[in-house]
């Protein structure tokens, strides 16, 4: 049996991708499934370490391919060359009760409002109260995110991002959230106000909060030299970056502040 490792891209923990199931984009083109498992994962074969194995580093895991190999030299014939992306399977759900279960909410879920308020805006026969550009940034979790891409006449900037839900936050899944601050500093409270006033006029449910372990596509354009004012909102979304949550109210709410932000700014 022949096994790879992998190199992580982003901010996710090993440990809520163990057991998943990911696809290797080759080269080729080509796609070939596979199981992210510790390098211990038997309990038949190595008893109570796989227990205590430390799921921290990247060396205690392995990729375990569905494809009879035995060597180097086969794996590379398949097509799988060192830089192949992997991509977690992300087991969408929507269940009855209004729930979205998916891997990738953030910032899915973020996109999906941005779509869902120009959608809205169409169908109601509104636009937008000056020139607006939407940017799809795939980069923002290993740093440079949106950086660049914007007209020269930006006036502000709005990101949508996840709004993380959990112990000691403002944040849920039902509401809108506006993020404050995040651990690279405060939003432009200008812009924080306006977008309470445009939730609280259309009776939009939204909770402000400070994620102290984030950091957005607002402010890899400041770190790039942006230099207009950027205010931040989002779905509410739980267990970000592992198997996350959240609810379709929560993405409605987002989609219709962005509609109301649009037309009225």
């Amino acid at each position: 049996m022949v096994v790879l490792q992998l190199t992580k891209i982003g901010g996710f923990s090993w440990s809520s991708v163990e057991g998943e199931g990911v696809s290797v984009l080759t080269n080729a083109a080509e796609t070939i499934r596979r199981t992210i498992l510790p390098i211990k994962a038997s309990v038949h074969i190595h008893g109570s370490e796989v227990a205590s194995l430390d799921r921290k580093s990247d060396d205690a895991f392995e990729v375990r391919l569905d494809a009879r190999l035995s060597s180097a030299e086969e794996t590379s014939a398949l097509g799988i060359r060192v830089g192949d992306f992997v991509a977690f399977d992300p087991r969408f759900e929507r269940g009855p009760a209004g729930f979205i279960r998916s891997r990738h909410l953030d910032d899915k879920a973020g996109v999906a409002a941005i779509l869902g308020a120009i959608h809205g805006m169409v169908k109601g026969g509104q636009a937008p109260a000056q020139r607006t550009t939407f940017l799809f940034s795939n980069y923002e979790d290993v740093g440079h995110g949106a950086g660049t891409g914007f007209p020269s006449d930006l006036d502000e900037l709005l990101t949508v991002d996840m709004a993380a839900v959990g112990s000691g936050q403002q944040s849920d899944e039902f509401s809108v959230g506006v993020c404050v601050k995040d651990s690279g500093g405060p939003y432009h409270p200008e812009m924080r106000r306006r977008i309470v006033q445009l939730a609280e006029a259309a009776d939009i449910p939204y909770s402000l909060d400070i994620y102290p372990y984030y950091r957005s596509d607002g402010e890899a354009y400041l770190v790039a030299g942006g230099g207009v004012k950027v205010g931040l909102l989002g779905p509410g979304v739980d267990a970000s970056h592992a198997y996350e949550r959240t609810h379709e109210e929560s993405v409605i709410h987002a989609a219709r502040l962005l509609a109301e932000y649009i037309s009225q700014s």
